[in-house]
């Protein structure tokens, strides 16, 4: 089966399905101009403080920093709830949502992403 093959069988069951689940992660985020928060680099390229102190997403996103040196944890979560706030969802949430919409039986999103991209779309 070619790759053309592959699409159009795809596309063929989306058209057809009487409900569709999405399921997403970081990476559909990325395309809306956030950076990618599981690689070494893009986190810390978007936010150097953390660069400095040789600390990655994770390990900033851990409550623990607001006893330890508040000052660092709110700057973290003020970045992190700007970028999220001024990200705009790029075309493929809307093309998304156009299908998802088009199902008689509904749809669900399911995510690991907390950029709220799904709920700004739509």
């Amino acid at each position: 089966m070619t790759l053309d093959n592959t699409i159009e069988q795809a596309a063929k069951v989306l058209f057809n399905a009487d409900a569709l689940l999405i399921t997403a992660g970081a990476g559909l985020g990325v395309d809306s101009g956030l950076p990618d928060f599981r690689g070494d680099k893009g986190f810390w390229k978007d936010y150097p403080p953390t660069a400095k102190r040789g600390l990655s997403l994770i390990e900033m996103a851990n409550p623990q920093w607001f006893d330890r040196n508040p000052k660092l944890a709110w700057a973290f979560y003020s970045h992190l709830f700007n970028l999220y706030r001024n990200a705009i969802p790029h075309h493929g949430f809307l093309q998304l949502l156009e299908i998802a919409r088009s199902k008689k039986s509904g749809y669900f999103v399911l995510t690991s992403n907390v950029d709220g991209q799904f709920q700004k779309a739509g």
